[in-house]
């Protein structure tokens, strides 16, 4: 390459990187084409006279982000970087900013926006700033979980959201466990829940948590589970629950007593919502989300890195 063109080239990529003008102000002040200066600024990387350096870039969490991706036909895959010094309040708080700021990107004009609950989702939502947006409309996706365990109540998650978009809510009057098979439908077949039966099936965008194995511990609503109930699920061998719906390792629905009494977002409505995020950590966790990755019912992932190799490491197993 003649040096006078190498210098133009480094001129170009100066005007660009250094002094920030545009691709316009530049081609008036040297009289070329933009086109011409777009140009320029690719050769000038092909040729290294521009070398491009990225901060913060950890490879191995990426391809992570594309092995689950393209394993599980994912549509995006977010990961955040966990280390052994970390307790597990810092992931926590790690992953619900992730989640937060992902979730809010997704967040446009005239969107039904669902939520399901508990600490990971609840985390996550207060995380998102506030973000102008209209005729936005944000709706419960599953009955609230008992008195005593309502921190992460889904009526607050909602309204917390609409709040910060300036938006409706919408919200549920029913815990997500009744008594009985008659007293669910009769509910769900109620002239109050019909605007929120109608709102399910326009639904753009749901964000979910996770719960784990029927051992795992942290649950805001299990105590609504009889004794009877926990049986059936481990005869069943139940690996999970999205939506309070159970299903086993397999990602099959199982649709017994339990599921005819829960009030919420059934499976196979949740697939078919364009959005669905799932945000969830954790190494127990991980065979509970492998499932619903599977079988198609989460888009989109939010996790950290320990789970995601977690995963595979169960994938590789199969």
């Amino acid at each position: 390459m003649k040096a006078d063109k190498r210098k133009l080239l480094a001129k170009v990529a100066y005007m660009y990187y250094e002094q920030e003008l545009t691709q316009a102000q530049i081609a008036k002040e040297l009289s070329i084409y933009r086109t011409t200066v777009s140009r320029m600024l690719s050769q000038a990387k092909a040729e290294g006279i521009v070398e491009v350096k990225i901060n913060f870039f950890d490879a191995h969490l990426f391809e992570l982000e594309e092995q689950l991706k393209e394993i599980f036909g994912l549509q995006a895959v977010e990961l955040v970087a966990t280390d052994k010094a970390m307790t597990e309040e810092q992931k926590e708080y790690q992953l619900a900013q992730a989640a937060g700021t992902y979730i809010r990107r997704q967040l446009t004009d005239e969107m039904v926006v669902g939520l399901s609950w508990g600490a990971s989702v609840g985390n996550a939502i207060n995380q998102i700033e506030a973000k102008q947006v209209s005729d936005i409309t944000v709706v419960p996706v599953v009955g609230g979980p008992s008195h005593i365990n309502s921190q992460y109540h889904v009526n607050t998650l909602v309204y917390e959201l609409a709040r910060k978009l300036n938006g409706q809510s919408l919200f549920v009057n029913a815990t997500v466990i009744q008594e009985n098979k008659a007293l669910a439908e009769g509910i769900f077949n109620s002239k109050y829940f019909q605007e929120l039966r109608n709102y399910w099936d326009r639904l753009d965008l749901v964000v979910v948590g996770v719960g784990g194995p029927l051992s795992y511990q942290k649950s805001q609503w299990r105590d609504l589970l009889s004794p009877i109930d926990y049986e059936e699920l481990k005869l069943r061998e139940a690996v999970g629950d999205c939506c309070c719906r159970f299903y086993d390792r397999y990602g099959k629905r199982l649709n017994g007593s339990l599921n005819q009494r829960t009030i919420g977002l059934s499976l196979d409505q949740l697939v078919k919502v364009p959005q669905t995020i799932g945000v969830a950590r954790g190494i127990t966790k991980a065979k509970s989300i492998a499932p619903l990755l599977e079988k198609g019912y989460l888009k989109t992932l939010i996790t950290d890195q320990e789970t995601a190799e977690e995963i595979l490491r169960l994938m590789k197993r199969k």
